[in-house]
Parts: C-alpha cells; sequence; structure tokens
C-alpha cells in the first residue's frame, strides 16, 4: 500500500509540473497557427482582388474574434463572404485590436494595393501576436 501511495505522490508531482507547460505550449500552438491563418487570408484577398479585377474588403470585429474578405466565396460553405471566427476551434483565441488607418478593414484595389496599412493583435492566455499590413505593398507579416 505505501509503494501505492509513493507512486501516486511522484505521479501528482510531476502532472504539477507538466500541466502548466501543456497549457502553455498549447496557447502558443493556437497564436501562432491563428496568426499564419490571418497572414495567408490577407495574401488571398490580396491575389483575389488582383486576379477578379475587383477591390476585397478584409473586415475584423475584434471583440468577436472574427474577420471577413466580403466578395471572396467560402469554399467550404458556398457563402459569398468567406468568414472566419478565430475564438472557436482549433483556434480558440481573441483578438484585442484590429486597426487600419483608423477603422478596422482595409481595402485591397485592383493592383492588390492595400487602402492603408494596419495590425491586428491576437492572444491566447499568455502570447500574443501582431499582424501588420505594409501599406506600400499589401504584405502580411507576423510578429
Amino acid at each position: 500500500m505505501a509503494e501505492l501511495a509513493v507512486v501516486l505522490v511522484i505521479t501528482a508531482i510531476i502532472s504539477a509540473m507538466v500541466i502548466p507547460r501543456y497549457g502553455s505550449s498549447l496557447s502558443l500552438r493556437r497564436v501562432e497557427g491563428a496568426a499564419r491563418r490571418i497572414v495567408a487570408d490577407l495574401g488571398l484577398a490580396q491575389r483575389h482582388a488582383k486576379a477578379t479585377n475587383g477591390s476585397v474588403t478584409v473586415r475584423f470585429v475584434p471583440n468577436s474574434a472574427r474577420y471577413r474578405l466580403e466578395g471572396v466565396t467560402d469554399i467550404d460553405t458556398g457563402a459569398a463572404n468567406y468568414d472566419v471566427y478565430l475564438a472557436e476551434e482549433p483556434y480558440g483565441i481573441g483578438m484585442t485590436f484590429a486597426d487600419f488607418g483608423g477603422s478596422d478593414f482595409v481595402i485591397f484595389d485592383v493592383f492588390g494595393v492595400p487602402n492603408s496599412g494596419g495590425s491586428v493583435i491576437i492572444k491566447s492566455g499568455n502570447h500574443a501576436r501582431t499582424i501588420t499590413l505594409d501599406a506600400d505593398t499589401g504584405k502580411a507579416t507576423s510578429q
């Protein structure tokens, strides 16, 4: 019986050390994955604007951790707009800030040039990433 108690105590100690690290690692993976998704979707909006010879608006809603590519068809649902909900799985993160020249949206013109640069800040646990859109090139990067 004593041996079983010792094994349980050792297991509890190891679990107490590992579980917080696992949670932190999971938060980091979620925020990094979401940042890559936003960068890719901004690039998609830019390419779609060029390919269709039209403008594409990417509208962010920070308090709901959601954004929409207006006029880009969602290939999963067939909806007229491509919506992404970052608060849902697999990301499960929050969006704390989105600003593009004083507004929460950016418009890519027919040449793929954004109407302004800006940034989006996302967060999960203690981890955060800033996605920055260059006003001149329309290139998005994550930091």
